[in-house]
């Protein structure tokens, strides 16, 4: 069921006078101190880190609403890409991840700890979606990558429907955000992350062609900032 748009706040971005809400972790229980403290860890320490190596670069922080329910899109070319897009913002994200991942001993526990949680990529995980929707709804933001598995080569690839069936389901919009050269990171490129403008879904818009529409939002922030692919 879409989330309530207010008078206040008529694209739902959560731009009210209301005071920001703490979302439950994916399970749905409270952030306990232990979560809060590594996500703040792993989020201050890993921002140093792209500062100092990487010299990253941010386009368009200011067109991410700092509360309210919100879907962030980047493209996925490294496994460093959540943490690249979670540091350079000061409200707290969520995300998935394979499910394979969460099984590597103490790893998999760890990334629990800062507001990731499992989906399984070959079928449609209901408890993964559930999860996603409790966030959102609790005025969490969430990172959703539209390709559903990394593009190792940077270049960008086809979106699956995932984004598309939570904005569906939710009526939360989507920010599409273009992260440059995440792929040689190893090589110690230097990062770019392009923050666009929120999208919403149309009425009677079906998941897939707006996921479509997400994913040509991603490559016109990337051509807009780097020309295009060649």
């Amino acid at each position: 069921m879409p989330l309530a748009r207010s008078a206040k706040d008529p694209a739902g971005l959560g731009e009210t006078e209301n005071p920001p809400v703490t979302p439950p972790l994916p399970n749905g229980q409270a952030p306990t101190t232990l979560s809060r403290a590594l996500y703040w860890i792993g989020k201050n320490g890993s921002g140093l880190l792209f500062t100092l190596v990487s010299r990253v670069r941010v386009v368009g922080r200011d067109n991410v609403p700092r509360t309210g329910p919100l879907i962030l899109a980047p493209n996925h070319a490294s496994f460093a890409d959540p943490p690249i897009v979670g540091s350079q913002l000061p409200r707290s994200l969520f995300y998935m991840g394979k499910e394979e991942l969460f099984r590597v001993p103490i790893f998999g526990w760890l990334i629990r700890q800062v507001n990731a949680f499992p989906v399984r990529r070959a079928e449609g995980d209901i408890a993964a979606i559930k999860a996603a929707e409790r966030i959102l709804n609790a005025g969490g933001a969430l990172i959703v990558f539209p390709e559903g598995r990394r593009q190792r080569t940077g270049r960008l690839g086809a979106p699956k429907r995932g984004v598309g069936l939570l904005a569906t389901r939710t009526g939360v919009p989507v920010l599409p955000v273009y992260i440059h050269n995440s792929h040689r990171i190893l090589r110690l490129a230097r990062l770019t992350v392009v923050f666009g403008q929120p999208l919403s879904i149309a009425p009677g818009e079906s998941a897939e062609i707006f996921s479509q529409r997400v994913m040509d939002a991603i490559r016109q922030l990337k051509e807009a900032h780097f020309g295009p692919e060649r």
